[in-house]
């Protein structure tokens, strides 16, 4: 191999899985319009969804979210009435996000998406399945340690 294939494109990982995830959240983009949200806030919601409260630290870390992101994110789905954020009494320094009922309502018209978009994939189930798997191990990848 030639030592400057290294860095061609199409030698690269990152790229097909870069732009993989870009066309499929385009395929989210009209179902998501129709609820008002961008794919990140549905992301969010679906978390609040599955827990109904759960600590805005929890939530970056589930999200892979750090909290410049997260922050406004919350602001903005606060805004719409479809969450409420509060310091724990148990512990201050532990800011929680809570649905709402409007934001419970939400779900009701979010189901069909994951059906909706399944549909568009050019995958059998079977590689839908060794592809969930193989993206979850590859982000279960533990940081580089920095050895300044």
């Amino acid at each position: 191999m030639d030592p400057n294939d290294v860095l061609k494109l199409e030698n690269q990982l990152c790229f097909p899985l870069y732009a993989a995830s870009r066309q499929l959240i385009k395929r989210y983009r009209p179902h998501l319009e129709a609820l008002d949200l961008t794919y990140t806030q549905y992301i969010t919601m679906m978390v609040l969804w599955e827990e109904g409260r759960v600590s805005v630290k929890a939530l970056g870390q589930r999200l892979y979210l750090d909290s410049g992101t997260l922050t406004p994110l919350l602001k903005q789905l606060e805004r719409k009435g479809y969450l409420r954020r509060f310091r724990s009494r148990e512990d201050e320094r532990v800011l929680l996000a809570e649905l709402t009922e409007a934001g419970q309502a939400l779900r009701e018209r979010a189901l069909p998406i994951p059906a909706q978009v399944g549909s568009c994939l050019p995958l059998e189930p079977e590689e839908a399945s060794e592809l969930y798997r193989l993206l979850y191990r590859l982000l279960r990848m533990e940081p580089e340690q920095n050895d300044t």
